[in-house]
């Protein structure tokens, strides 16, 4: 039901802002992207700016360093890891839609 509903709205696009359809497709998956990978961006820049850091491999130096105590701060580290690892593959993405 929802491929159908959502099939419609991109002919009716189509068809108003004389566009193809693989093109509608790629810029909305375009935005999409872009937008995820705003808001991945945003969360970890939350995380260094806490920590005084600039990625998760800082963050690791700082374990071994004694800087950083990993009890209080161990989900932090691995959140960053992976938010690190999924805007690389989103930027991937991208790369390929542009």
């Amino acid at each position: 039901m929802a491929a159908v509903k959502t099939q419609k709205v991109i002919d009716a696009l189509a068809q108003e802002l004389h566009l193809p359809e693989e093109s509608i497709l790629e810029q909305g998956l375009k935005a999409f992207v872009e937008r995820k990978l705003r808001e991945i961006k945003v969360e970890i820049f939350q995380i260094t700016g806490k920590y005084g850091i600039s990625s998760a491999e800082e963050m690791e130096e700082q374990y071994k360093e004694g800087i950083l105590e990993e009890g209080d701060t161990w989900r932090e580290f691995q959140r960053l890891d992976h938010l690190e690892y999924k805007k690389e593959q989103l930027e991937k993405l991208l790369k390929e839609l542009e």
